[in-house]
């Protein structure tokens, strides 16, 4: 059974983009003059609340979903055992402590005094019920992998997807007392607090077990913010402050609202109205109208989502490298940045973001670097392109139309491939297309960091045999291997770059640009803080008048 991982776990393609349609829920689109970017938000007037608008989720119990809609409501619900701060460094959350002497073993303290939003006493076990009930191959959880690195995951999920698993517990998570777990990983790990700040590690409480399907309308956290009422679906989540939170993250505020949208226009619409507080992305062509009208409630951020264009190598004809490098170099990722992005992105230099510990600047090289005549002779020196070379894109976003019009002309110029059609897929049907790998053509997608970690862009994305482009190399996997199971992360840099280097030579997916944060707040909040992590806007910390 081969696991796909990386964007294949991503329900749409990186935070605020709206590839995700909230199913009957139609946004209406009003039209609003300059004047009005200045009323009031979404909240009530004095009651100290603020309003966020961001497309629906998706579920809203950890490990079920891994669509970032969702985490924006969950980072609120579910305190983990690590969390992130705003600059992407670890600290403890819901753990007093973690140790390790071999970095396979670990030893997590809780903190002491927590407890859910229905009173129930949050345990060592409530981490472990909430990992096995995600880890269970039957349960179909959307972040089923993420628990792949600890003992006993495949006796959860057996290479027979139709054989039921003999156990449902991991036989590496044992609860030694309410307040320790032990957790023992299949090799040693040294990013395993990193990924512990992912949601999906969130803990549940025993109630959350009577009706699964039922708590998921109205799930009981641990975090610093509780639900008010149900998830009222495709229109909102209401969270207020939760009044017996005994964790770092207090509110600063008396709760949130998640609204949801169809349309990420509508959303900034809304936002230049005053009907929401906040927005983290605002659409691409709407930007400079942004900046002139928000002024310094403009929100821009550094961010670590990466577009790539990915070669099915399982089809025959991308297998040679030197004609995927050809349309890596035949592509002016600048003047895409210029014409489609208002020069705000970041064309791509390396297969890691530039907000990542272990980038390097023009790591890529000339290989990422626009050089039609050398493009040109890579791709003769390859046998050329025969028949119709397709495009895959979906349609939820106008620039991704905008920059593969540019792209498909310049294959066209600079290589000379005469056919060239574009395939954009309904956003509902894109994800499922490529999983079941039925793209014939190179396809446009993207990898948002789950956590900030060189680990979790490489081998997530270029991993043999978990892939999306069907890339196998063992010398990748063996030094990624390598990296991992070091007991100095720092030192784990360079043979990462090491694997870098050779996913880079053989470019079966060729890196594109960095996304640009643009976001924005009403007059009504301050203190808005927007992460380029799984943890997105900290709502805790927002201040509203």
């Amino acid at each position: 059974m081969t696991r796909l991982r990386g964007a294949d776990r991503k329900v749409r393609g990186g935070r605020g983009g709206f590839d995700r349609t909230a199913a009957g829920f139609a946004a209406t689109l009003l039209a609003v003059s300059v004047g009005a970017a200045a009323c009031g938000g979404g909240g009530k007037s004095g009651d100290g609340t603020f309003t966020a608008g961001h497309p629906e989720p998706e579920h809203l119990t950890p490990g079920r979903s891994t669509s970032s809609y969702s985490f924006d409501v969950m980072s609120g619900l579910y305190d983990n055992l690590v969390g992130l701060t705003k600059d992407g460094k670890t600290y403890e959350l819901a753990a007093q402590s973690l140790e390790s002497k071999d970095q396979k073993v670990w030893t997590i303290k809780l903190r002491p005094g927590m407890k859910f939003h229905n009173g129930e006493p949050v345990t060592a076990g409530s981490f472990a019920d909430s990992w096995n009930n995600a880890a269970y191959g039957p349960n179909a959880y959307g972040a089923n992998d993420y628990f792949s690195h600890f003992k006993g995951y495949d006796e959860l999920n057996p290479e027979d997807e139709d054989a039921k698993p003999k156990t449902d517990k991991l036989s590496g998570v044992e609860v030694v007392d309410d307040t320790t777990l032990k957790v023992t990983l299949n090799d040693p790990f040294n990013q395993f607090p990193q990924l512990l700040t992912y949601p999906a590690f969130g803990p549940l409480p025993k109630a959350a077990f009577k009706d699964l399907k039922a708590f998921d309308e109205h799930p009981i956290g641990n975090g610093p913010y509780q639900m008010s009422g149900n998830w009222e679906r495709n229109k909102q989540v209401k969270l207020v402050a939760f009044p017996g939170y005994a964790g770092p993250r207090k509110p600063k505020n008396k709760g949130v609202t998640w609204k949801s949208y169809s349309s990420a226009d509508t959303a900034y619409t809304d936002l230049r109205a005053g009907r929401i507080d906040v927005l983290q992305t605002i659409p691409a062509a709407k930007v400079a109208e942004a900046k002139r009208l928000l002024g310094d409630r403009f929100l821009p951020r550094e961010m670590g989502t990466m577009d790539y264009l990915g070669f099915p190598m399982f089809d025959k004809r991308f297998e040679n490298a030197d004609l995927r490098r050809a349309i890596s170099m035949a592509i002016d990722r600048q003047g895409i940045n210029k014409a489609v992005y208002n020069g705000d992105y970041i064309p791509a230099d390396s297969l890691l973001p530039k907000i990542i510990e272990g980038h390097r600047p023009n790591a890529c090289g000339e290989l990422c670097t626009f050089n039609p005549t050398k493009a040109k002779q890579l791709y003769d020196k390859a046998g050329g392109f025969k028949g119709t070379l397709e495009l895959y894109f979906s349609n939820a976003q106008p620039t991704y139309y905008a920059w593969m019009q540019i792209v498909a002309n310049s294959l066209k110029q600079n290589l000379g491939i005469k056919d060239v059609q574009f395939r954009q897929v309904p956003a509902s049907d894109y994800f499922s297309m490529l999983t079941k790998r039925e793209e014939k053509g190179p396809y446009r997608q993207n990898w948002e960091a789950d956590y900030p970690s060189a680990q979790n862009y490489l081998e997530n994305l270029w991993e043999s045999g978990a892939n999306r482009m069907g890339w196998k190399s063992k010398e990748f996997d063996d030094l990624i291997a390598r990296a991992n199971r070091m007991p100095d992360p720092k030192a784990a840099l360079q043979v990462y770059n090491q694997a870098e280097d050779v996913a880079i030579r053989e470019m079966p997916m060729a890196p594109l640009w960095t996304w640009a944060g643009q976001g924005g707040r009403s007059d009504r909040v301050s203190n808005v803080t927007i992460t380029a992590y799984a943890t997105g806007l900290l709502a805790n910390e927002v201040t509203v008048k």
